[in-house]
C-alpha cells in the first residue's frame, strides 16, 4: 500500500515509533535515527531488573526499520537529518517542539527544503498552548491528564497505572492515520502539511462521549459497581467454573426474555419489576443478584452455548495467555510472525498492526535493526562516500 513512501523517524520510546511500525507494515521504507546508544527503550527490560536478552516490546514498535544513530547535539548531525528529509516523504518525531526549533528540525524549518514533506508531531499536549514544551508520557498525558484514569475507576477507588503503552499504541493508530490523509493530499496537490497528534488529543477523543456528555450537560455520572449499573444486563457476570464473562445488552427491552431463559427463569420476562429499563434500573442490585445466581448455575461451556442460542452479545474476559490462543485472533490476522533479529530464519508471535488489507502484504517486512545497523547504508545512499562516512564516525557524528 505505502511502497515508495520514505520515512525519517526521529524519535524514541513507543508512541511516535509505533507509528513507524504501522506504516513499515504497510509498506513503508522507515529510517530511525537513534541517539548516541540507542533508543532508550532497548533498555525496557533491564530498566525494570529483568537479564532478558530479548526484548519483545521494542522489537513490536520497530521491525523492519533501518537504524541510523546520528548525535544531533551537533550542527553536523542535525544538519545530516534535514539531508536525509529533502528527499523524504513523512519525518515522524516525537522531541519537544522547542528542541527541534532550536535545531532547525521544525516543520518551517524543513518544508523550506522540501514542500511536499508529510511533517508529523507526536507531543504529549500538541505544538500550541503553554504546557506546548511539557514532557509527556501515557500515563500522564493520556491517561491522567484527559480524566480517562478518574473516570475509569469506580467511585471511592484509588487510581491505578494503564498498562504498558496503552495510550502510546492508541496515538500511534491517530498518527498513522494522520499521516496517510496528509500523504493522498500531497500527492494530490504536490504540497505537503503538518500533522500534529497528542497523547492528550487521543486520550480525550477515547473518553469523546463522556467529554461530550460533559460539554453539553455540565456534568457525568461516576463508574459504578456491578450492583449499581443503570442497565444491570449490560455487565460482568461468572460462571459456575469461576469464568467472568461480559454482557453487552441492545438498546430497549431485546434482550431482557432471552436472558431470562439463559438462567431458566422464563417466568421473569414478565415480571413488573424488571421488564423494562426503569424497573430494572430501579432494582438494579436484585437484577444482578438474580443474573449471579442464574449464571453460576452452569459452568461457562454450557453458559456460552446457551448465550448464543438466544443471540445474547457477550465474550469471555480473557487473560492475555488465553488471547495468545485465542483462534479468533489468528483468523482475524491480529498476531503475526515477525523475523528474528538473530538472523537465523526464525520468527517468533507478535501483534499485527491495527488494520488488515486482505490479499496485501500488510505484516513485518522484517526484524527490528541493531543500534545503528544500517548507519553506513543510509548515508551511502546520500552519494556520501566512504571516506566522507568514516570521517563521520571518527569525529563522532554517526555511530
Amino acid at each position: 500500500m505505502l511502497e515508495g513512501i520514505r520515512v525519517i523517524e526521529y524519535a524514541t520510546y513507543m508512541a511516535a515509533p509505533g507509528a513507524g511500525c504501522i506504516l513499515r507494515d504497510w509498506g513503508a521504507d522507515v529510517v530511525k535515527i537513534e541517539p548516541p546508544g540507542g533508543d532508550p527503550i532497548r533498555l525496557f527490560f533491564r530498566t525494570i531488573g529483568t537479564d532478558y536478552p530479548d526484548n519483545p516490546v521494542f522489537d513490536f514498535d520497530n521491525r523492519g526499520k533501518q537504524s541510523i544513530i546520528i548525535d544531533t547535539s551537533k550542527a553536523e548531525g542535525q544538519a545530516l537529518i534535514r539531508e536525509l528529509v529533502k528527499d523524504a516523504d513523512v519525518f515522524l518525531t516525537n522531541v519537544r517542539p522547542g528542541g527541534l526549533a532550536r535545531s532547525g528540525l521544525d516543520y518551517a524549518s524543513l518544508k523550506e527544503l522540501n514542500p511536499k514533506l508529510v511533517y508529523c508531531s507526536l507531543s504529549g499536549y500538541g505544538l500550541e498552548g503553554p504546557d506546548a514544551d511539557r514532557p509527556g508520557f501515557d500515563i500522564a498525558s493520556f491517561w491522567s491528564r484527559t480524566g480517562v484514569a478518574n473516570l475509569t475507576i469506580p467511585k471511592g477507588g484509588e487510581p491505578f497505572p494503564l498498562r504498558t503503552a496503552f495510550g502510546d499504541h492508541t496515538t500511534s493508530i491517530a498518527a498513522a492515520a494522520g499521516i496517510c490523509a496528509a500523504l493522498v493530499e500531497a500527492q494530490r496537490t504536490g504540497n505537503g502539511r503538518l500533522v500534529e497528534a497528542s497523547l492528550f488529543r487521543t486520550g480525550l477523543y477515547t473518553m469523546g462521549s463522556d467529554l461530550a456528555i460533559q460539554l453539553f450537560f455540565g456534568r457525568v455520572a461516576s463508574t459504578k459497581g456491578r450492583h449499581e449499573q443503570n442497565v444491570p444486563i449490560s455487565n460482568f457476570y461468572q460462571s459456575k467454573d469461576e469464568k467472568w464473562f461480559c454482557i453487552v445488552a441492545r438498546q430497549g427491552e431485546t434482550d431482557w426474555a432471552p436472558l431470562c431463559r439463559v438462567i431458566n427463569r422464563p417466568e421473569l420476562a414478565t415480571d413488573p419489576r424488571f421488564n423494562n429499563a426503569k424497573g430494572r434500573r430501579a432494582n438494579n442490585a436484585e437484577v444482578v443478584n438474580i443474573l449471579d445466581a442464574g449464571f453460576g448455575a452452569y459452568e461457562m461451556k454450557e453458559l456460552a452455548a446457551r448465550l448464543d442460542a438466544e443471540s445474547i452479545a457477550w465474550a469471555p474476559v480473557q487473560t492475555l495467555a488465553e488471547v495468545a490462543s485465542d483462534p479468533q485472533a489468528f483468523a482475524a490476522g491480529a498476531i503475526v510472525q515477525t523475523p528474528s533479529s538473530k538472523g537465523d530464519g526464525t520468527t517468533y508471535a507478535s501483534p499485527a498492526s491495527p488494520v488488515r488489507f486482505p490479499g496485501a502484504d500488510d505484516g513485518p517486512k522484517g526484524p527490528s535493526p541493531a543500534p545503528g545497523e544500517h548507519t553506513k547504508a543510509v548515508l551511502g545512499s546520500l552519494g556520501r562516500s566512504e571516506a566522507d562516512i568514516e570521517t563521520l564516525y571518527k569525529s563522532g557524528i554517526v555511530f
